[in-house]
Parts: structure tokens; sequence; C-alpha cells
């Protein structure tokens, strides 16, 4: 994630995303340790999708907010592949791929930057991430920024809890949440 707090910290929230009728959209399915996850990427190799959703309803997404010309093509997604296999495996504690929060709104992109200052092995809750956004009220309106975050496991949502320390939700399902806490913190 390198430079992506900087890349967030620049971003434009009341910005349309914009479209790019001229280039293509790649996506993959790729069965990772943690579930299967729809990856997508731009031309440029941006990665603007990891996601628990379906291949049907991602591949939607991405022709509605940034092409209609929404492409499986799996080998372009191959560096993003191996890092989130690399992760969950232990080997990284961070992603170099590039990233857009583009999929997201604006207000769940304000969420997202607030949520790429949380360190590898950390937690944070849902309250506190209201709180950093200037919105203490917003805890429920921040969980469902994160429900729908576009960049699962990338953008590290598993590390919010609820105030009371129990784990919430999280897309992959609790299993999951739980496993990738376990990993961060060595257990």
């Amino acid at each position: 994630m390198r430079d992506l707090e900087a890349a967030l910290t620049r971003l434009d929230v009341r910005a349309r995303p914009p479209r790019l009728d001229d280039a293509d959209v790649f996506y993959a399915v790729h069965d990772a340790p943690v579930g299967t996850l729809v990856l997508a990427a731009t031309r440029e190799g941006t990665l603007v999708a990891c996601s628990y959703d379906t291949e049907d309803v991602v591949a939607a997404r991405l022709a509605a907010r940034l092409s209609p010309r929404v492409v499986r093509e799996p080998g372009r997604l191959d560096e993003a592949r191996r890092e989130v296999d690399a992760y969950v495996a232990g080997r990284r504690r961070s992603f170099d791929v590039p990233v857009s929060t583009v999929l997201a709104t604006p207000f769940a992109q304000t969420v997202l930057g607030a949520l790429a200052r949380v360190p590898y092995g950390s937690t944070t809750t849902y309250q506190a991430i209201a709180r950093a956004i200037g919105e203490p009220r917003a805890s429920r309106a921040v969980g469902n920024a994160l429900g729908a975050n576009p960049l699962c496991i990338v953008l590290p949502c598993h590390r919010v809890l609820r105030t009371d320390g129990s784990l919430g939700g999280y897309a992959g399902g609790l299993d999951v949440k739980r496993r990738l806490l376990n990993l961060e913190s060595g257990d």
C-alpha cells in the first residue's frame, strides 16, 4: 500500500468517478485461501476491485461505473492474485499493486482513507473511524461503507471491530475475518 494514504488524501471525494468508455476493465475470479474473490483492474493495471461479491455483481458494477467493456482476462491480474495469496500465507504485510477506490461512494472513500491508516496487526472500531472522519455519530454508516468495501483484504476492513470488541460483520464471513485477524496478530 505504498503511498496509498497519500493517494487517498488527494482524492476529490466530491468528484464523480470517470467513465472510461474507450478502455477495457479486466477481471478474474480467484479461488483464494480465504474464499472466492473477484479481482478487477483498469487497462493500466490499477486494482479497482477485490470483492467477495459474485462475478455478475462485480461485472455489472464495473460496467455501470467505469466502462461498458468489461473483459474476463485472468492473466492481467496475476500480480494482484500473487499478492493476495502471499498476504494470506503470512509472507506479505502490505500490497504494492496500485489501487483506486473509484467504485466506492464519496463517503466510503473518506472511510477507506481512514481505514488505510490502520496498521498491520492492529484493530480499530467503527466508532473510532467515524470520529477520525469527523462524523462521530456515523458508526453505522461507517459499517455500511466498510461492508461495501470494493477492495477487501487490500484495504483491510477486517481490522475494524465493534466498540465492545466483537467482530461485527465481514463480506467474506466471520470465520474469514477471524482468520485474517489471527494471521496479523501472529496467532
